[in-house]
């Protein structure tokens, strides 16, 4: 499609060649970069460009979209969402969308579509891994690139599919793909909602028709809630494996490791008919974010000498003709007024009724080693909140406990004041700003003081500024504010903070990145300064309880791609760097054993995948590396070391405890929780909990579940290595989760006053003492 009048010639320096297509939110181009890159570039209509609501929820989906892996989505190249118009540009995908595929060839030959189910599937484990759930599965949004099937549009374009569905407060996506959930409870929707969304997609795939097929999207709705699938046409072991995925509650589902085994362990049938190629020969082309629904016009090309296709080549015995059967079953019409209303409650996003409590109350015996049981705070109950955050940010917030208090910040709450017996908020002081950053929790607290981060954006300049701040731990009033390096940021990526509160003072990055500062916590009163090794950028770190400097090449920090690290004790009276110990590869810093800091050193082959793990323990003072390989790799995985173990947790719910000092695995066991953050450790319980607030106990030693609750709050989009969400703190759990909420549980006792999640499991945790566990 020609470029219209009007269209600009360059966007952000890539030069315009086409367009792509156009729908409700925005114009996809080809565009090119100065080496002759070809990119599909999205450019937002004025209409919205205007909204900062929409801003705000752009850069949510472009630190969503950046999180995957690009292994099996359309990879982020380059974005400006403070541009006047806001701009994304992400790799070029060639090969028809599914959609377009079926439509014009008919369902697929066996061969092709088990290689388009298990491609599926591990397109959305990659994307779950990372938190992010994609709510709009669709044919449209698979494209069949020569590498096999991709996955796009889980960015910005989602919400311009069906602009009558897409309101806040509304669901979001296209309804004959939707899962139950989506069109009922929108907020609750989580990864088994893609399960379900997927196992649509297959079925329109084998038998070009959607399970939930009707004249009407009300009326499509409506099936996908209250009536069975229509199957016609899926036939033997891909039937059952496809009904598991449709069942009507998320529960009932397979997780995606599950379902890759059953794919792959599917017969091929004895018999089946080859497809040809469409009469022009050429394979079509779009680009990542391309999709008919929304208005796109896609443009066939021949792409060899030959015209084979980049996809497969088809006999001409298939060519242009659909499958025998390939239709759908008459479905009652329901046209009583009654039904009508009830299709209207449920695209309105009518509430769920909660299960039952499944649990039992835990045992008031002696805790582990016959210590006295750890105790409940004085007059604690079970109680839940949200902290009210305007504008809404959506993610979640970390806390620290404090003398019957919690004190908790994170997404657009600098910081809130709660009581650990009754929830209630006894203060709350917002961001300035409605620039959402993900994992920009608390630094620290002293007696009179809390140290949190406040992020302000300077219109004038385009840039966002990361400070801290001094508040007062009795009524949340700022006493100071100290602006913070744009490398602290960066380098988070190592798992460091930007701040550190360290024996009164909190020490931080100067804004220049130039140099480490020290405050006075309570005061903000400069003690010292120390400028960082030459060309590099630095923040600090507790290790062992003492602050040392994180340090990378400032060149790499200001390129968001760091490859080496160093690690420098710091003396805490003048800031002088006492030792330098380096360290290259992509790491992460996990935690410490004796002292010693202990990090993750990822590799990678030439194309990008992660190819190996190994732990690295640094002996500081004689600069001695411990390396010890790890049995697998964990891509994208959460990962803590809690005394001499590492657990890792991956997105598919799989939870792996390993000893640091062999790299031997302990224990491994598949959980329900798909997207959690932890463990939190108390006594000989491990505890993990998922942004949607379902919380799981897991006996430390041998992994056995201890018992698991429902969901408690709406799905969040945030990245595996954050913080634990559960902060135990003697006997009760107090746990974060999306929109802000906040509630406790009782350890020995999950079920008693949870309102609406169920708890399954054993009697109560297994040991359980310990005054407090891993802050978040």
């Amino acid at each position: 499609m020609a470029l219209n009048t009007g269209d600009p010639e360059e966007i952000g320096g890539y030069r315009l060649e086409d367009r792509l297509g156009s729908g409700g939110m925005g114009v996809v181009y080809l565009a090119r970069s100065a080496s002759g890159r070809r990119l599909a570039l999205k450019l937002v209509h004025q209409q919205y460009a205007d909204d900062e609501e929409f801003r705000v929820r752009f850069r949510q989906e472009i630190a969503a979209a950046r999180r995957v892996s690009g292994a099996f989505t359309a990879a982020v190249v380059d974005v400006d969402p403070e541009a006047e118009r806001p701009w994304m540009a992400t790799s070029y995908i060639e090969g028809p969308t599914l959609a377009q595929e079926v439509g014009a060839h008919g369902p697929l030959p066996w061969r092709e579509l088990h290689r388009v189910a298990i491609g599926l599937v591990e397109a959305l484990r990659d994307i779950h891994r990372v938190g992010v759930v994609h709510r709009d599965l669709k044919p449209s949004n698979v494209v069949l690139s020569p590498e096999g099937p991709r996955v796009i549009d889980f960015g910005i374009s989602r919400a311009a599919d069906n602009q009558t569905l897409t309101m806040t407060g509304r669901v979001m996506g296209t309804p004959p793909f939707m899962s139950p959930e989506q069109l009922r409870t929108p907020r609750e929707v989580g990864p088994a909602s893609d399960v379900f969304s997927l196992a649509t997609v297959l079925v329109y795939a084998a038998t070009g028709q959607g399970p939930f097929d009707s004249d009407s999207p009300y009326m499509t709705a409506y099936q996908v809630v209250h009536e069975p699938p229509s199957l016609n046409g899926l036939h033997g072991p891909l039937r059952t494996v496809v009904e598991a995925c449709l069942a009507k509650d998320p529960e009932d589902r397979p997780g995606l490791a599950e379902l890759l085994e059953r794919l792959r362990a599917l017969p091929a049938p004895e018999e089946e008919p080859v497809r040809a190629r469409g009469r022009d020969g050429g394979a079509t082309r779009v680009g990542a974010g391309g999709d008919t629904a929304t208005g796109t016009t896609i443009r066939a090309d021949a792409d060899a000498a030959d015209g084979r296709s980049a996809w497969r080549l088809r006999p001409a015995a298939w060519r242009g003709r659909r499958a025998a059967g390939a239709g759908t079953s008459p479905r009652r019409r329901y046209i009583a007024l009654a039904s009508a209303l009830a299709v209207a409650a449920v695209v309105t996003g009518v509430a769920l009724a909660q299960p039952q409590f499944l649990g039992r109350d835990g045992d008031e015996g002696a805790g582990a080693d016959g210590a006295a049981p750890p105790a409940l705070p004085d007059g604690w109950k079970p109680w839940k909140t949200e902290v009210v955050n305007d504008p809404q940010i959506t993610d979640e917030l970390r806390c620290l406990p404090q003398d019957g208090s919690l004190f908790c910040g994170g997404g657009g709450v600098m910081a809130t004041r709660l009581g650990t017996s009754d929830g209630d908020v006894r203060w709350t002081t917002r961001n300035p700003t409605s620039v959402p950053v993900i994992g920009m929790d608390l630094v620290g607290l002293t007696d009179d003081t809390v140290v949190a981060y406040r992020v302000t954006h300077r219109k004038s300049a385009g840039d966002e500024v990361y400070d801290i701040a001094g508040l007062r731990t009795a009524n949340g009033e700022r006493t100071w504010t100290a602006e913070l390096s744009d490398a602290s940021y960066a380098l988070r990526a190592t798992r460091a903070k930007g701040a550190v509160v360290h024996d009164g003072k909190v020490l931080h990055a100067g804004r220049d990145g130039t140099r480490m500062e020290a405050r006075d916590a309570d005061t903000g009163e400069l003690e010292w300064t120390e400028p960082f090794p030459e060309d590099e950028t630095c923040v600090p770190v507790l290790v062992g309880g003492r602050p040392h400097a994180l340090c990378a090449p400032a060149r790499d920090a200001a390129d968001f791609h760091i490859t080496r690290v160093s690690i420098h004790e710091l003396d805490p009276d003048d800031g002088r760097f006492v030792r330098d110990n380096q360290l290259k590869g992509t790491l992460r810093l996990v935690g410490d054993a004796d002292g010693a800091p202990v990090f993750i050193q990822e590799r990678y082959t030439d194309d990008g995948a992660m190819s190996s793990m190994r732990a690295v323990t640094v002996d500081l003072r004689s600069g001695r590396k411990s390396v010890v390989p790890l049995p697998r790799p964990f891509p994208r995985s959460g990962v803590e070391l809690r005394g001499d173990t590492l657990y890792f947790t991956e997105g598919n719910g799989r939870v792996t405890a390993i000893a640091l000092r062999t790299g031997e695995v302990r224990w491994s066991r598949t959980t329900a929780l798909e997207g959690a953050s932890g463990p939190a450790v108390s006594g000989d319980a491990l505890y993990f909990s998922s942004g949607t607030g379902r919380v799981l106990a897991l006996d430390r030693r041998t992994g056995k579940e201890l018992w698991h609750t429902g969901p408690r709050a709406g799905a969040a989009i945030t990245l595996p290595d954050r913080s634990p969400r559960v902060l135990p703190v003697g006997r009760a759990l107090y746990v974060s989760a999306a929109d802000n909420t906040l509630f406790t549980l009782d350890a020995r006792n999950p079920s008693r006053g949870s309102g609406g999640g169920g708890t399954s499991g054993g009697a109560g945790t297994s040991g359980g003492a310990g005054t407090s566990g891993g802050a978040g």
